[in-house]
């Protein structure tokens, strides 16, 4: 499949809090630097870069020490922890996120959290465990942390209001209904949307959105997946993100640039400035 063409630029550029530059996908894969470029081209100004293991995770805080455009998340996926726990792995793994969490430019502990749509029952343990490990390092470090919540809702709730979520926290890729929404806005957790809001079939998530306040909404790509309408099923990438934009102000009946504002307003609230910290020269 080919990445579809894009879209008209936006007035006002927003950040793409979320995305996986590092993975290769279509019948051209497009490399990180083309990905950027072609964002910045239609006001996608710049990029939270999100691992996902040990390796991934490190070549996303490499990316941002040197590339002006780009925040690292670091973690370890919860559908990546049972195997390293069954191998006896997982402490060293966590060990290095928290490592790389004091690298600069890394702003988030991410994406971390429950997914009992790919894991069963034996494996829940070693996700909660691991989950509980990386609220931790990123209140130690003041960072934000990106969750991961697939099937798991209440879960994820109860273990945030048990141990304490870090005073920025982010449901990735927000997938709950109306109550979960309340819920975080409730308790001041930022919900972030992808592709997912513009599918015909997610009527409850677009009514999830509106009643999200304006001051905790964020915006992702979760590229290469979730292709916003009209090109779902084809490759995604940060340039594609002005579709979901456009489709979430009509849904709150506003104005995109003025969605666009807060949206970039909260953005540097929950990661700070992408100019905070300098880049390595290369």
């Amino acid at each position: 499949m080919s990445y579809p063409p894009p879209p008209e630029a936006l007035t006002i550029a927003v950040y793409d809090n979320h995305t996986h530059l590092e993975i290769a996908d279509g019948d051209q894969p497009l490399d990180y630097r083309e990905q950027l470029d072609r964002a910045s081209a239609v006001g996608v100004r710049a990029v939270v870069q999100v691992g996902t293991d040990v390796e991934t995770s490190r070549w996303s805080a490499e990316i941002a020490s040197r590339e002006p455009r780009v925040l690292a998340a670091v973690a370890i996926h919860p559908n990546e922890t049972p195997e390293l726990e069954a191998r006896g792995e997982l402490d060293d793994a966590l060990a290095v996120i928290d490592e790389l969490a004091a690298r600069p430019r890394v702003r988030a502990i991410g994406e971390t959290g429950l997914d009992f749509f790919r894991t069963g029952e034996d494996g829940r343990d070693a996700q909660q465990r691991a989950f509980e490990a990386h609220i931790e390092i990123a209140k130690r470090h003041g960072l934000a942390l990106q969750i991961h919540d697939r099937d798991a809702h209440d879960e994820v709730v109860e273990t945030l209001l048990r141990v304490g979520a870090p005073e920025r926290t982010v449901f990735h890729c927000f997938s709950g209904d109306e109550e979960l929404a309340r819920i975080c806005s409730a308790n001041g957790w930022f919900m972030s949307f992808a592709g997912t809001v513009t599918f015909k079939n997610a009527k409850k998530l677009r009514a999830a959105l509106e009643v999200v306040p304006r001051n905790l909404l964020l915006i992702e790509t979760d590229a290469p997946y979730l292709t916003p309408t009209p090109y779902r099923g084809r490759p995604n990438s940060s340039y594609l993100m002005p579709y979901t934009l456009r489709s979430m102000a009509e849904t709150l009946e506003t104005d995109p640039s003025m969605l666009a504002t807060q949206i970039v307003s909260n953005t540097e609230l929950v990661y700070g400035s992408w100019e905070h910290e300098p880049v390595q020269a290369v």
